[in-house]
C-alpha cells in the first residue's frame, strides 16, 4: 500500500539533493512548502511520539506525517474517506469517464498563470458537459459530474487535463423524471469536443482583455495563440460506462487523491540519476522505464504542485454541493435504486486503517499481544 515504506522515495531524493537544487533553481512558496513538507513527513522534524507495548516492552518512535496533499505517503486516508463519502452520493447507475485535454500550445499559458487558468478549465469543462447534455438532440436533461485536475503525463511532463466522472443519464427540467443515457455512448465526443474548445478560447480571450491571464512573452497577442487552437481538433475522451459500483469506486480510488509520481514507480536512484516506471499509451499502455537526472526529476515533479487553497476536484449539475438537497435527492426518488452506504464516516484513521487493510495499527508487532500506547519522545539533551 502506498503510505508503506518502499525501497525508494521521493524524500530521499529530495533531501539528497536539496542543496544543489534550491541554489540553482528558484521556487514559489507553495513549491517550497510541498518540497520541504515531503523531506520532512514521518521524521523528527516534525515531532511525534514513542509507541510503548503494554506486554512485552517493545518500543518504537512514530513520527509525524506533514500531511502536504502532494506528498506520496498521506493520502490513503484521505482518499479513501473520500471515496467513501462520494460514493454515497453517486446516483445508483452506471457513470462514464471523460477527460478534457488542452493542446500543448495552451501549455505555457496555463503555467504561467495557473490558478486562472485551471478555474477556466474546470468552468468550460462543466459548461460544455451541461450545455451538450441539456440539448435535446443528445440527452435533453441536466447532467451531473464530478472532475478531477491533473497536470501531469506519466513521465512527469507538463499536461493540464480533467478527469470527469458522469452518471449515465440526466434529470428532466421539471425534475419529475429520470432521462437514461444510450447503451453504448452519453454525448457525440464531436461535438462535446467543440463545444469545450470554443468556450474555453472565449474565457481565455475575456481574461486577457481584462489583464487577468499574462500572455507569454513568445506570443504576441491572443488571436495568434487562438488561432493556433482552431488549426487542430480537440478530442474528448469518453470511457464505456463502468459496469458495476466497485469498477467505479476503484477508478475513483486510483485518481482522486494521486500525486505526481508515487514512490512504488520509482525503481533506482543512482549516481544523481532516477529511473522510473510509466505507461506508454502511445503504445496501448506498454510498461517502459525511463532515466532522468535527479535536479530534472525534482523539477518535473515540482512544477505539478498547486497554487495554495486551490481545488482540484469539482462538482457541477445535480451534484453541485448546492443541489444535494433538492435536485440530487429527486435523482435518488426518481431511480429508485438501493444506494451506496458509507462505511468510513466519523471514523478516525486509525479505524479507518484497520477497516480497509483488516490490521489493527495498535496491536504490537513483536509480541501481537500487547497494545501500542503513545508515549512523548524523549528529548536529547541540550549541548553545553
Amino acid at each position: 500500500m502506498e503510505n508503506k515504506r518502499q525501497p525508494i522515495e521521493l524524500a530521499e531524493i529530495f533531501s539528497r539533493h536539496a542543496s544543489d537544487f534550491l541554489q540553482a533553481n528558484h521556487l514559489q512558496p507553495n513549491q517550497k512548502k510541498a518540497f520541504d513538507a515531503i523531506r520532512q513527513c514521518r521524521t523528527a522534524t516534525l515531532g511525534g511520539h514513542t509507541e510503548h507495548c503494554d506486554h512485552c516492552g517493545y518500543t518504537r518512535p512514530a513520527y509525524n506525517s506533514c500531511r502536504n496533499r502532494h506528498c506520496p505517503k498521506c493520502q490513503l486516508i484521505k482518499k479513501v474517506q473520500w471515496v467513501d463519502k462520494l460514493a454515497a452520493n453517486l446516483p445508483p447507475v452506471k457513470h462514464y469517464h471523460l477527460v478534457f485535454t488542452i493542446p500543448r500550445v495552451l501549455h505555457q499559458l496555463f503555467y504561467l498563470n495557473q490558478a486562472k487558468a485551471y478555474n477556466l478549465l474546470f468552468m468550460a469543462a462543466g459548461n460544455a458537459l451541461l450545455q451538450c447534455a441539456a440539448n435535446p438532440a443528445f440527452l435533453g436533461a441536466q447532467a451531473g459530474a464530478v472532475a478531477i485536475l491533473h497536470t501531469w503525463g506519466q513521465t512527469l511532463v507538463y499536461h493540464p487535463h480533467l478527469h470527469m466522472i458522469v452518471p449515465a443519464g440526466g434529470l428532466s427540467d421539471d425534475q419529475q423524471e429520470w432521462v437514461r443515457a444510450g447503451k453504448k455512448f452519453f454525448l457525440p465526443v464531436k461535438a462535446l469536443s467543440g463545444v469545450f474548445r470554443g468556450i474555453l478560447c472565449r474565457l481565455l480571450e475575456k481574461a486577457v482583455e481584462k489583464n487577468e491571464i499574462k500572455i507569454p512573452d513568445s506570443i504576441s497577442n491572443f488571436n495568434q495563440l487562438k488561432n493556433q487552437c482552431y488549426k487542430n481538433k480537440w478530442v474528448v475522451y469518453c470511457q464505456k460506462p463502468f459496469s458495476n459500483a466497485q469498477n467505479l469506486l476503484h477508478y475513483l480510488g486510483n485518481y482522486t487523491h494521486r500525486v505526481a509520481i508515487s514512490n512504488h514507480r520509482i525503481y533506482t536512484h543512482t549516481n544523481n540519476k532516477v529511473c522510473f516506471g510509466y505507461k506508454d499509451y502511445k503504445s496501448a499502455g506498454v510498461k517502459r522505464t525511463i532515466t532522468l537526472d535527479a535536479t530534472e526529476f525534482i523539477r518535473r515533479f515540482l512544477q505539478h504542485v498547486l497554487p495554495d487553497g486551490f481545488y482540484k476536484i469539482r462538482y457541477f449539475g445535480f451534484l453541485a454541493m448546492c443541489n444535494a438537497q433538492s435536485k440530487l435527492q429527486a435523482c435518488y426518488e426518481l431511480i429508485d435504486k438501493s444506494v451506496f452506504l458509507p462505511q468510513l464516516q466519523g471514523l478516525t484513521a486509525t479505524e479507518v486503517w484497520r477497516t480497509i487493510t483488516g490490521q489493527d495499527p495498535i496491536v504490537c508487532p513483536k509480541c501481537t499481544l500487547g497494545r501500542l500506547k503513545p508515549m512523548p519522545l524523549k528529548k536529547e539533551p541540550e549541548p553545553g
